[in-house]
């Protein structure tokens, strides 16, 4: 298979697994809303990294690290649950005002918002699955990708994730101009609560 279609069926991989709504899709279009297109890019930038790297886990085929994620997922989900739901009850609690009065802190804000998103992509061992499952229904597990092959591959996914989390920043982004502070609240009480669901979501997983 040609490295050029393997590099378009991962940016088509990376679309597929960043797309669906959730807890960081919400939390991308929030941060947009209040602090502009730049902390909600690096925020999905976070997300895509941590993509590329479950990616690259399937893509390369280093089943132990996958066997050893699938199993502690029960802690890395107790640990992503957690850092959800401090972060949807932080927003619900903390209005619009208070953050404008925040002060700005120009590459560490743009760094944290990006680990933060990395770090809760992360802790979610089904990306993995998500991932290995795709790979084996495009064919990709059995033929035994060589280093350059899969690193084709695992580029595609990153670029395709990026490339959702830019053009939902960027519309966002646009919008932003219309946003009054009245909706400003709602949409930080509609993120929050999104958030702090998912969080209890993953915990109930995790012990249950």
């Amino acid at each position: 298979m040609g490295h050029l279609l393997l590099f378009l069926e991962g940016i088509a991989v990376g679309l597929a697994i960043a797309a669906p709504v959730g807890p960081i899709g919400a939390l991308c279009i929030s941060r947009t809303l209040r602090h502009g297109i730049w902390i909600g890019l690096a925020s999905g930038l976070g997300a895509a990294c941590a993509d590329a790297a479950y990616g690259a886990i399937a893509g390369f085929g280093v089943s132990s690290v996958a066997a050893f994620l699938v199993d502690f997922q029960d802690a890395l989900r107790l640990l992503g649950g957690t850092f959800l739901l401090v972060l949807g009850v932080r927003i619900l609690t903390r209005g619009p005002a208070h953050e404008a009065a925040q002060p700005a802190w120009g590459e560490a804000r743009h760094a944290g918002a990006f680990a933060s998103c990395f770090l809760l992509t992360l802790t979610n061992p089904t990306t993995i699955l998500a991932f290995v499952a795709i790979f084996a229904g495009l064919g990709l597990v059995q033929e035994g990708l060589d280093y350059t092959a899969a690193a084709s591959l695992v580029l595609g996914v990153f670029l395709g994730s990026a490339f959702w989390w830019l053009a939902l920043s960027a519309m966002v982004g646009l919008l932003r101009g219309r946003v009054t502070p009245a909706i400003l609240v709602w949409v930080n009480r509609g993120s929050g609560a999104v958030i702090t669901g998912f969080g209890l979501g993953v915990l109930l997983a995790a012990v249950l």
